[in-house]
């Protein structure tokens, strides 16, 4: 033993050891963070914290019914179902419209475009609009927002509250399948927009801090080549894009865990709008209001886990999110909101039944969208179609033209391909009335939207998007021109 303690290997031995644990001590080992279980009842205690994080994730165009939580066969959002199991998922969400503007407007405001008034090409949210960013910005969080949509741009007044609000810099990447219905094609990806949050939840973790994403490859059809394949059809192109979100979304939750900030976050997970493949005659969006652009998912991760999930069935609205979200944090609420915190109903849905009567009310409301059919046409005339869900039923008015209201029982028939109109004349009216009075109802105290001049850049930004922006103005007077040109006997003049 003692030719061992005296030997000069031992010192070698021991030196060499203490340079391997001095290394090894520079490097951070991952464990992930043992998820805690909660309960409908633990819901109204995080507002009482004062580290909860907020991350809204919007997924521009996805339908609800393309989703597995929401019963879609195809294996398109593997990671979001997992997630939703442990998490409240809300089953039938009412976007406010079926384009970004509009619908995003009523989303972040928590009012009916009949009250924001941003129903057009040109509008814009004034700053007199008090947005969440601004009350979480107000209470010491740090702020940010991630976009793809120039509807959601800086200029349409979407920046209020936020103190970094930016497109990423859009990145050639290999392996991208680009299969959008569009003429044109909006330039990077949505990995773009996720390295661009990580990189903030990385400078930020230790802050308190509030991130929105918004995510544009399933409004593209883009994916990725080691996506599944699902077919050759804009419909399988389409799932296939949301395979590939899907797995973005994964990056950003696995960013939250290897930071250890999963058990103080709340995700939020939208959409602003589905899309339609020939249900009712058309396809995409912005043309109509059935359930094929309406019906969107929402889903509400916790900083704890659910076991099992919560799953709220009653008719909810994309108005409702901010209102709820706040709710859950303890911020104040928005001024003049229309739409209502979803707490009583997760509660209730969860066997906590404290706030039974506020439940009740929500349950029972109708819920309403509009769209402006002439909204990318400068100069036409307001071409409006309103819906209202209420209980079972979707009725829809054209108020232009001579086209008749349609009523569908999406109890009976889901898929909304049996009008009832003319067989319930007392439904129809007593419905027509209900959205008669929701018209009346008086617009916001900043009284409209702001007008925007939309520069060439900007507007050809817009159409890469795949929208067609008509200056009706311009088409007109140069069809007078060419009237004009033509010579007596209706020959063009040379």
């Amino acid at each position: 033993m003692r030719r061992i303690v005296d030997s000069p290997w031992l010192f070698f031995i021991l030196a060499a050891a203490l340079l391997v644990a001095a290394a090894v001590s520079q490097f951070r080992v991952y464990t992930p963070e043992e998820r805690a279980l909660g309960s409908a009842e633990d819901i109204a205690r995080i507002r009482a914290r004062d580290d909860v994080n907020v991350i809204f994730i919007l997924v521009d165009t996805l339908r609800a019914d393309r989703v597995g939580a929401y019963g879609y066969p195809r294996p398109t959002t593997p990671i979001l179902d997992s997630h939703a199991s442990k998490g409240i998922r809300f089953a039938k969400v009412e976007s406010q419209s079926s384009w970004t503007k509009a619908s995003m407007a009523s989303l972040w405001t928590g009012m009916y475009p009949q009250r924001t008034g941003v129903m057009n090409y040109s509008h814009a949210i004034p700053e007199e609009a008090v947005l969440p960013a601004e009350l979480f910005q107000q209470a010491g969080f740090r702020t940010a927002g991630i976009w793809r949509n120039g509807w959601v741009a800086n200029n349409f007044g979407f920046d209020q509250g936020f103190d970094l609000y930016i497109r990423p810099t859009p990145i050639r990447r290999p392996g991208v399948q680009r299969k959008t219905p569009s003429s044109h094609a909006l330039m990077g990806t949505d990995a773009d927009a996720t390295e661009s949050a990580i990189e903030f939840i990385e400078a930020y973790q230790r802050e308190r801090f509030f991130l929105y994403i918004h995510y544009m490859d399933v409004h593209q059809y883009l994916y990725a080549d080691t996506s599944p394949d699902f077919g050759s059809t804009f419909s399988d192109f389409y799932d296939s894009a949301i395979h590939w979100t899907d797995r973005n979304i994964g990056f950003i939750m696995d960013a939250l865990e290897e930071r250890d900030l999963r058990n103080r976050t709340i995700v939020v997970i939208a959409s602003d709008h589905g899309e339609a493949f020939f249900e009712h005659g058309g396809e995409g969006h912005a043309r109509t209001l059935y359930r094929e652009v309406q019906q969107v998912p929402l889903v509400v991760l916790l900083p704890f886990d659910l076991a099992p999930g919560i799953v709220v069935e009653e008719t909810v609205a994309n108005v409702d999110i901010w209102p709820t979200v706040l709710d859950l944090v303890g911020l104040p609420s928005l001024e003049g909101a229309e739409g209502r915190s979803l707490v009583p109903l997760v509660e209730r849905a969860g066997g906590h039944t404290v706030r039974a009567a506020e439940a009740e009310q929500l349950a029972e409301r109708p819920v309403f969208s509009q769209l402006d059919r002439s909204w990318g046409r400068m100069g036409d005339e307001p071409k409006p179609v309103v819906a209202m869900v209420k209980g079972p039923y979707r009725y829809i008015e054209w108020h232009f033209g001579a086209s008749p209201p349609k009523l569908f029982d999406h109890d009976a028939d889901p898929l909304e391909k049996n009008d009832l109109a003319e067989e319930q004349p007392d439904l129809v009216a007593a419905l027509a009335r209900d959205i008669e009075f929701f018209l009346s109802e008086e617009n916001t105290t900043w009284g409209g939207p702001k007008e925007v001049e939309i520069d060439e850049m900007r507007m050809h930004q817009l159409r890469a998007l795949g929208y067609v922006i008509e200056d009706r103005r311009e088409l007109r007077e140069r069809e007078r021109e060419r009237s004009a040109e033509e010579s007596p006997d209706g020959s063009t003049a040379q």
